[in-house]
């Protein structure tokens, strides 16, 4: 390990090597692309995806060498024993840095099937990005605005059907999609802005998450929900994991009941739609009162409390 060199030495060097580890598989999988964009056959789209798997695992896998090089980090993981790489599960977050990607990469890559991220729809047309995320069946999005569904409600229910179209081919493979439902990465600022009744989070929004399990809810086997501490990290977490600054990352996941959501009645009945938000809300306050203690170093409540969604309101 390198940590005993000068922090902005550590800095250059992690640099190097996150990019050169990013520039490699990002180029091996836009290749994969080009072969499923002139070989269109499913078998040999499935086989490839296969592949384009196994390079995000390597990219994920070389990040936590990189890490382990610059860095003693200990990483206090629990939740993963009755996960398998054969499931299907919608993952949700807290999201704090932009290092969350590589640690939530790292964490499940040996446990469950690479992470995949919902993606704006215009981000398909990036050059390089675009292919690589394609390639890595990344399900792109486009999301018709509130305005444009005002002035043309034929377009209701359009954005949905789009999104069980590209989520389609997650049948043919065990697929696992994450969701950072607070929409953005947390800062103090941020949270005194939105005038958040947490202490460690933002709030969070059920749009994407109700989205999501309208359009492939019955493929999911359970919901994990995920929290993520970096106890001894500077305010820039990321900044600070490349500087060799970062010595713990905790992870938390609990295995959750994967709520049904009716998509007819989510989209059109708001008492319906204040009641998952409630359900979300009651998820984010337990995971607010865990972060206090693991920040704290008390004890964690070992029992949460009922987080499973009413079933009476898909009855």
């Amino acid at each position: 390990m390198l940590n005993f060199l000068p922090s902005p030495l550590l800095f250059f060097i992690s640099s190097v090597l996150l990019v050169l580890n990013t520039v490699l598989w990002s180029l091996l999988v836009c290749l994969g692309g080009l072969v499923k964009l002139l070989l269109p056959i499913k078998a040999v789209r499935i086989n490839v995806t296969r592949v384009m798997n196994t390079f995000m695992w390597a990219w994920a896998t070389w990040n936590g060498g990189i890490l382990h090089l610059i860095a003693k980090v200990e990483w206090d993981v629990q939740g993963l024993e009755s996960l398998h790489k054969n499931g299907w599960y919608l993952v949700i977050s807290n999201h704090l840095s932009g290092f969350d990607i590589a640690a939530h990469t790292y964490v499940f890559r040996n446990h469950i099937p690479m992470l995949k991220f919902f993606l704006k729809k215009e981000l398909l047309y990036v050059p390089l990005m675009g292919l690589g995320c394609w390639a890595l069946d990344m399900p792109f999005m486009n999301r018709t605005s509130p305005e444009k569904l005002k002035k043309n409600p034929k377009l209701k229910g359009k954005d949905l059907a789009t999104t069980r179209r590209s989520c389609e081919k997650f049948k043919d493979l065990p697929t696992s999609i994450i969701n950072y439902v607070e929409g953005s990465r947390f800062t103090e600022d941020k949270r005194q802005r939105q005038k958040s009744p947490y202490k460690h989070l933002l709030k969070p929004k059920a749009g994407g998450i109700a989205f999501t399990l309208s359009a492939m809810g019955e493929q999911f086997d359970a919901l994990l929900n995920v929290t993520v501490v970096y106890p001894d990290a500077p305010a820039d977490i990321l900044n600070g994991v490349m500087h060799g600054k970062v010595h713990k990352i905790i992870v938390r996941v609990e295995a959750l009941p994967v709520p049904q959501v009716d998509s007819e009645r989510y989209f059109s009945e708001p008492e319906y739609r204040v009641e998952f938000q409630r359900w979300l809300n009651g998820v984010w306050e337990q995971k607010d009162t865990q972060i206090d203690a693991l920040l704290s170093g008390l004890p964690e409540d070992g029992k949460p409390k009922d987080s499973s969604y009413g079933s009476q309101l898909a009855s």
